[in-house]
């Protein structure tokens, strides 16, 4: 693949909720903040066996098994979306409290303690970290769009041996600059660097890829996230 290609992008069928679910078909959250690529993630989750809810408050929080927050646009857009829409303290519990999270785009950076991209804004502060502009560079064109290749890092219920070498599909930016390397579960390599593709610890997990526009490999990055809720269920 090369980065002028277009991303498949998934569409929401226009009855997702007569779509039959197991017993065990996990629970998840997609967290509406007013922004977001959230109907081809509900599609993309749904068509690897979760049972997803758009969720715009979070009063229903302690009934499902999992959030998922994705997210575009700005930092700083994203933190006051959540914060108006009453998430914030909720989401700040529920990763305190190590619930399975999977954060895409900004619903990744957001983990980390601020962004360039938004000075004085806070973020969750879940991990040690700073979220950076890449650097401009002749001949490196900002955003980083496209296709391009993810290298395994500390293990992930997210990733496979599969996976070392697979072209997933990025549009950003800013990356974040974890303090411990130890959490970063994948690396890509752009603008002469090489940057943390994907973090995690546990449940916690995170991505700044969209795995629900990298096709065949984002769909199964997606179902080992649903697989592994299942297998905490089954516990």
């Amino acid at each position: 693949m090369n980065s002028s290609s277009n991303p498949s992008t998934i569409t929401l069928p226009s009855s997702p909720t007569c779509s039959p679910y197991s017993n065990t078909s996990p629970k998840i959250a997609l967290i509406d903040y007013g922004r977001g690529n959230l109907r081809s993630v509900f599609r993309a989750l749904q068509s690897v066996g979760a049972n997803v809810t758009i969720l715009s408050s979070p009063d229903q929080f302690p009934s499902f098994d999992a959030l998922v927050l994705p997210g575009v646009g700005a930092f700083g857009d994203c933190i006051a979306g959540l914060q108006i829409r009453g998430f914030w303290n909720h989401l700040l519990n529920w990763l305190n409290d190590q619930r399975p999270y999977l954060g895409i785009c900004l619903g990744y950076q957001i983990l980390f303690e601020q962004s360039e991209e938004s000075p004085g804004i806070q973020g969750l502060a879940y991990w040690k970290g700073t979220v950076r502009r890449f650097p401009s560079k002749p001949g490196v064109k900002i955003p980083h769009i496209g296709w391009n290749q993810i290298y395994l890092g500390s293990s992930s219920p997210l990733f496979t041996p599969s996976n070392q070498g697979s072209f997933v599909y990025f549009v950003h930016s800013y990356r974040p600059i974890p303090h411990d390397t130890g959490i970063i579960t994948a690396w890509c390599e752009y603008a002469g660097e090489r940057f943390a593709a994907a973090a995690g610890c546990g449940p916690i997990q995170a991505v700044q890829f969209h795995p629900e526009k990298s096709q065949t490999v984002g769909l199964g990055i997606l179902k080992n996230f649903v697989e592994f809720l299942r297998s905490q269920i089954r516990k």
